[in-house]
C-alpha cells in the first residue's frame, strides 16, 4: 500500500507518526528538513529562544518513528492520476494525506511588513529589525492581523500570535528600560478582533492593552502598507517604523489547481472524517482544510493534530472494515496559552463554553514548559499526554 503525507508541519508529522503506529508504511514529503514549532517562535524576536531551539529535525523524527522521508518541494498534486509531482520526482500514491497549510491574502505593500506566522526565517528578521530600533533608542511599532473577505466563517484569521508578539515586545522593551521611548499600536480591520476567543476573553483584552500600554486601531479596512506607514480605506494612516502583520489565510495555488472540491477561498471541502468530499482515498488536514459548521473555530496547530489523529483513525478502520469512526467536529475546540513575556492567559473555547484564566508569571513558564515537553514527547523521550 502506497501512502503519502504532504507537509512537515503539525498535521503532516502527526499523521505520519500515527500511521506508523497503526503499522503502515508511509512516506512524508516536506520541502524543509525540519518541523518549525510556530507557537514558541514568538520568543525569537525578543531574544527568549534561539531559532535552532524552535526546530525539530525531521531525519531524527524519522529514525524515532520509522516513516520514510523525502525532502522535496511539491509542485503539483495530480489527484486524477494519483501522483504527486515535486521539483525533482514523481511519486505515485494509493492514499494521500494533504497537510500543506495555506497561503496569505495579499494586500498592496505587504512586502513592507513582517509576519511571525510567515516562513520560519521571518522570526529572525523581526528580531533583527527590532534590534535596529532598540539601537536607535525609539520608534513606532504596529502589530496586527487581518482576515479574508471571501471567507464568510473567518476561520482563516490567526490573531493569537499577533497578540502574543505585541505583549512580548512591550515586556522586552520594558526590561531594557526603553518602553516609554516606543509607541506600540495594535491594529485590525475588524471591529472586534479577538472575539473568536469568546466574549469573556475578548472583554479581558482591554486589561492586557492597558497593562502593556498599547494603543488600538480597529474597524478600518487596510488599503495598503508603505515603508513607513499603514494606510486605511478612509485615507487615515498610522506612522510605522516596524509593521508586523499576520494576513488572513487563503487557499494555496497548489490546491486551487487541483480538481479537489473547494470552497470560495480555495480550502478543500472535507467531511467530518477529514476525508475529501467525493474522494475515497484523499484526506486533507490542518490549515488546508475548510472548517464548516463551527463559525467560532480557528485554525491552530492543536486542531491540525486533532485532524491528523481523526483522519488516520478513520483511514485505519476503513481499511480494516471495523465500522468504527471518529468525527473531528466532536473534538473541535480552541485552546491556547496566550503568552505575554511575564505571564499568560489560558484560553479555551468549545461550542458550549468559554474559559479564560489569567496566569501571571507562572503562565509564561507553563508555555515554556509546553515547548520543551512537545519536543521531548515527539522524540519519544517521554510519555505523550493525549491531547497535548
Amino acid at each position: 500500500m502506497n501512502i503519502l503525507v504532504l507537509g512537515g508541519g503539525f498535521a503532516g508529522v502527526e499523521a505520519a507518526i500515527k500511521l506508523r503506529k497503526y503499522g503502515y508504511d508511509v512516506t512524508l514529503i516536506s520541502e524543509r528538513d525540519y518541523m518549525f514549532i510556530y507557537p514558541i517562535s514568538i520568543w525569537i524576536p525578543v531574544d527568549g529562544i534561539s531559532f535552532e531551539d524552535t526546530k525539530l529535525n525531521l531525519f531524527e523524527l524519522q529514525k524515532k518513528h520509522g516513516f520514510n522521508l523525502v525532502i522535496e518541494k511539491v509542485t503539483k498534486i495530480d489527484n486524477e492520476n494519483q501522483q504527486i509531482i515535486t521539483n525533482t520526482s514523481i511519486h505515485k500514491y494509493e492514499y494521500l494525506f494533504i497537510a500543506l497549510g495555506m497561503s496569505k491574502v495579499y494586500i498592496k505593500g505587504m512586502e513592507y511588513t513582517h509576519s511571525i506566522c510567515g516562513k520560519p526565517k521571518e522570526a529572525t528578521t523581526i528580531k533583527d529589525e527590532l534590534e535596529k530600533l532598540i539601537l536607535k533608542g525609539s520608534g513606532t511599532i504596529n502589530v496586527g492581523f487581518g482576515g479574508n473577505p471571501k471567507d464568510p466563517t473567518s476561520t482563516t484569521v490567526r490573531g493569537g500570535p499577533a497578540f502574543e508578539l505585541l505583549f512580548n515586545i512591550s515586556h522586552y522593551l520594558h526590561k531594557k528600560g526603553l518602553r516609554d521611548k516606543f509607541k506600540l499600536t495594535f491594529f485590525a480591520p475588524m471591529a472586534e478582533p479577538g472575539k473568536r476567543m469568546g466574549d469573556r476573553a475578548y472583554k479581558n483584552m482591554d486589561a492586557f492593552f492597558d497593562r502593556y500600554h498599547v494603543n488600538t486601531h480597529f474597524g478600518k479596512k487596510i488599503k495598503e502598507f508603505t515603508k513607513d506607514a499603514i494606510i486605511f480605506a478612509d485615507e487615515s494612516q498610522l506612522e510605522s517604523d516596524l509593521t508586523l502583520f499576520i494576513s488572513g489565510g487563503d487557499g494555496m495555488d497548489l490546491i486551487k489547481e487541483t480538481t479537489l472540491l473547494q470552497n470560495e477561498t480555495g480550502f478543500v471541502k472535507i467531511n467530518e472524517l477529514c476525508r475529501v468530499e467525493n474522494e475515497d482515498n484523499v484526506y486533507v488536514i490542518g490549515d488546508a482544510a475548510a472548517i464548516i459548521n463551527h463559525p467560532w473555530a480557528a485554525k491552530q496547530g492543536h486542531i491540525a493534530e486533532v485532524m491528523a489523529d481523526v483522519s488516520t483513525y478513520n483511514f485505519h478502520h476503513t481499511i480494516k472494515q471495523t465500522g468504527k469512526r471518529k468525527s473531528y467536529w466532536e473534538k473541535l475546540h480552541i485552546i491556547c496559552v496566550m503568552d505575554s513575556g511575564d505571564g499568560a492567559a489560558f484560553v479555551m473555547r468549545t461550542a458550549k463554553k468559554e474559559i479564560m484564566i489569567p496566569l501571571p508569571i507562572v503562565g509564561h513558564w507553563l508555555k515554556k514548559g509546553w515547548g520543551w515537553y512537545y519536543k521531548q514527547s515527539k522524540m519519544k523521550r517521554m510519555f505523550r499526554i493525549p491531547g497535548m
